[in-house]
């Protein structure tokens, strides 16, 4: 098996389509060599830990409504051609993601990374629910399997909170700028929200390698 590291904030439309199109290439290639491991990064590092509106924090970052409504039109138009149904007018707050990512990374330990990444996905993308909230956060563990007693415990610790932010600052040492971010088998690295068809040939060219090794 190869690792494949995804570098990621659930807040961001592009990993969702990211993870989609990526999705859609190994379900067509299910003998795919991928062992997938997920990473943090906050969009917003400097985000204050009980979040902001979002209309407020989209007008800043992008200079205004009109700003902030190009911005996202290739992303609605990217995500529907992924076949995803994000609800933007659902989305009331943009949260702080270091419990997110805390979840994630609780979630890997126990072998339910994935599920919990899309879980975190589709609950801010399509049900526009906070995820900075505890609660909610609390839900969405549970909903994955994940034990709703420890997991509030742990949230209402520091628990490797500090490990999160280490990790996201080491992936920004080593030029990630920008998320997603996938590094194959620890070495090559794709930026974006990549074509399906690349990640097929990706796979397809992995596999022929590993056949003539054989």
């Amino acid at each position: 098996m190869i690792t494949l590291d995804i570098i990621s904030d659930p807040i961001c439309p592009w990993c969702y389509i990211g993870w989609a199109r990526l999705a859609r290439a190994l379900e067509s290639r299910p003998d795919h060599p991928f062992t997938i491991q997920w990473h943090p990064f906050q969009l917003n590092p400097d985000m204050p830990s009980g979040g902001m509106d979002r209309r407020e924090y989209l007008e800043h970052k992008f200079g205004g409504k009109d700003g902030a409504m190009r911005a996202y039109a290739p992303v609605v138009e990217h995500a529907e051609a992924a076949g995803l149904n994000i609800d933007f007018a659902g989305i009331t707050r943009t949260p702080n993601t270091v419990d997110a990512h805390r979840l994630i990374h609780w979630a890997g330990i126990e072998g339910r990374q994935t599920p919990m990444v899309l879980s975190l996905f589709r609950a801010y993308f399509v049900e526009g629910k906070d995820i900075g909230d505890p609660e909610t956060l609390l839900d969405l563990a549970e909903g994955v399997g994940m034990d709703r007693a420890m997991t509030q415990q742990l949230l209402g610790s520091d628990a490797d909170a500090a490990d999160i932010r280490a990790r996201d600052a080491h992936a920004r040492s080593r030029g990630v700028t920008g998320v997603p971010t996938f590094i194959v088998g620890g070495q090559h690295a794709l930026s974006g929200a990549q074509p399906a068809e690349v990640w097929v040939e990706v796979i397809d060219d992995i596999a022929a390698q590993i056949a003539a090794a054989n």
